[in-house]
């Protein structure tokens, strides 16, 4: 433990765990749970192949100040509330933000009810070092201004195992019938020219659901170990997150974008792994998905760019994650200084992985083909630090609950294009969908 430092009003102090017998991120989370209503994790999982991670775990307990989407332009409330504070903050974009940015709407069935955006500058920060926890604490909240007494809690902590988690039963809200009879329609757009690639995604669901949320994060995090987990508490409302994909990142004046379109099964022995590896890699198909949507990246990141930055620094990139391999591009740009960094996230959103091109077009079939509206499912969640960088996911792979209504669901999706099979983008919705039934099972049968 060192001595007790104070930036940004806040005081740091840095604790060792090593010699704790419990896993310090969830004990923390639990702990801030009895006594807040907001509670997030980001997690890294100490993924190795992420050369612009710089964040290993970071934690933010309690809501010292907030904003929720008003009336006025989400963007600019943002930029407000950012421009107030030298301090972290952490928040959500809702897909749903779409329509704040152009004339869309959307009609379909939403049971989560989570916000179109949510910002809030924690009470507790809590930072993964390599020296340790490093716990930061604002001023003004008693003992809980104290890093030492936080730390003393989280270690003292006992998880109520009062709380049993009950069987959810999931259903699908499209079965393959109609998905096939979807993606047919879907098709004879792109045929006739209306749009190049849609992103279409299904919802599954259970609507009598009671789980513990934190023991949902730990099933699906061990199941599917990402370098954008995440897990966001807002009031009675969740999100468990295995997101492998980058939807923005800003570090200094470079912006970093991720996009992810291709997905392989993996193979069952490092041989057979290898060769579906180098069967994604060279699919003309899962090529074609992911240069369109480089493309809309490149005309999106250009809009805040300094002239002539925006360039690919890879391309077709192929990375194993445990349930599939994902082919990842990666497209930079120079933030112009006439530009505000929000601008940036609001000319990219929402990322064009998870519309289609031409985006806009994309955006209006999917509200008419999907049954359920997205919410927080294909939009962003992530961090601003006191240097007014920033990092946020894409969110996929990810498990909603209302705790109050007792709605869980998940969505999985995939890009459709002129060369798309039906029968095999089914199939890997199925894939996608495998660590979500695997992380609730698990939970089920504990």
């Amino acid at each position: 433990m060192n001595d007790a430092i104070f930036m940004n009003e806040r005081t740091y102090q840095t604790f060792n765990t090593h010699n704790r017998q419990f896993v310090f991120p969830l004990t923390a989370l639990q702990w801030g749970q009895s006594l807040f209503e907001h509670a997030v994790l980001l997690n890294s999982n100490n993924y190795k192949h992420d050369k612009y991670g710089n964040i290993q775990g970071i934690i933010a307990l309690g809501a010292a100040d907030q904003i929720y989407a008003n009336n006025k332009d989400p963007f600019e409330q943002l930029k407000t509330f950012s421009d107030g504070f030298n301090d972290w903050l952490f928040g959500f974009f809702g897909y749903e933000l779409k329509n704040r940015l152009e004339r869309l709407s959307s009609k379909n069935a939403d049971h989560i009810k989570m916000p179109e955006m949510h910002f809030f500058r924690p009470v507790i920060v809590i930072l993964q070092t390599f020296a340790g926890w490093q716990i930061g604490c604002l001023p003004g909240y008693g003992q809980l201004s104290d890093p030492g007494f936080v730390f003393r809690g989280i270690c003292s902590h006992k998880d109520d195992k009062s709380s049993k988690d009950l069987m959810v039963k999931i259903k699908a809200r499209v079965d393959k019938k109609r998905y096939l009879e979807q993606l047919q329609a879907i098709k004879k757009h792109i045929q006739q020219g209306d749009i190049y690639e849609m992103n279409y995604c299904v919802e599954f669901f259970a609507d009598q659901a009671e789980v513990n949320p934190i023991s949902v994060y730990d099933s699906l995090n061990r199941v599917s170990p990402t370098p954008f987990s995440a897990f966001y508490r807002l009031n009675d409302k969740y999100l468990m997150c295995a997101s492998p994909e980058r939807f923005l990142k800003k570090q200094g004046q470079k912006l970093i974008s991720q996009p992810i379109k291709g997905t392989g099964a993996r193979g069952k022995s490092p041989e057979e792994d290898e060769r579906l590896k180098q069967g994604l890699f060279h699919d003309v198909k899962e090529r074609s998905e992911n240069v369109m949507i480089v493309d809309l990246v490149r005309n999106d990141l250009a809009r805040t760019a300094e002239k002539g930055s925006v360039h690919v620094e890879e391309l077709f990139g192929v990375y194993a994650f445990p349930q599939v391999h994902q082919m990842i591009s990666t497209v930079v740009s120079k933030l112009d200084p006439k530009h505000h960094f929000v601008d940036a996230i609001k000319n990219a959103f929402p990322m064009g992985s998870m519309t289609g091109a031409p985006k806009i077009r994309a955006m209006e079939l999917i509200d008419l083909y999907e049954d359920t509206r997205r919410g927080l499912y294909s939009g962003a969640v992530g961090y601003i630090c006191p240097e007014k960088n920033f990092d946020f996911n894409v969110v996929i792979r990810s498990v909603q609950y209302n705790a109050k209504s007792r709605y869980l669901n998940y969505m999985v999706g995939g890009a459709i294009t002129a060369a798309s099979v039906p029968e095999k983008e089914y199939e890997e919705c199925i894939l996608k969908a495998q660590a979500m039934e695997r992380a609730l099972d698990a939970v089920m049968h504990r």
